[in-house]
């Protein structure tokens, strides 16, 4: 589990806590209400952690979608593949799962990577053993 899903797991669990030592002070339907708020934010948490994946997935499809004619328009000779992080897979929860990695086909020891927002699309970086200037695809900001 990545230290950032354990602080929130602590503090949604603190909240719980407090709503239900609180309510054990309380009488009658204010107890129950509490109880109620308790069951409401424990549910609301069970729902964010399980649809959470599915919409980085769905950010990072749109994404992707939104790359793949940018490329064809700077680069339309050229072939690419295009990865994206596991996020869900053990040893990778620690990167950007919104960084789009691009390895072109004349340039296979090369992974640019691009981040994607609503109007821009930016090379942010790149993975290389080679010199700044031997890069092909390299994009001048």
């Amino acid at each position: 589990m990545h230290p950032a899903e354990i602080i929130e797991l602590m503090v949604v669990g603190g909240v719980i806590a407090a709503t239900i030592i609180t309510t054990l002070f309380l009488k009658g339907k204010w107890r129950k209400k509490g109880w109620s708020l308790a069951l409401v934010v424990l549910l609301a948490y069970c729902v964010f952690f399980i649809a959470r994946p599915y919409w980085i997935d769905a950010q990072i499809e749109k994404k992707v979608e939104m790359l793949e004619p940018y490329l064809e328009q700077q680069y339309p000779n050229d072939e690419w593949m295009i990865t994206t992080v596991p996020h869900r897979e053990d040893g990778y929860k620690h990167l950007n799962p919104y960084n789009i990695g691009v390895v072109f086909e004349n340039e296979p020891e090369v992974t640019y990577h691009y981040w994607v927002d609503k109007n821009n699309i930016y090379q942010i970086s790149y993975s290389t053993n080679k010199s700044l200037d031997e890069l092909k695809y390299k994009e001048s900001k």
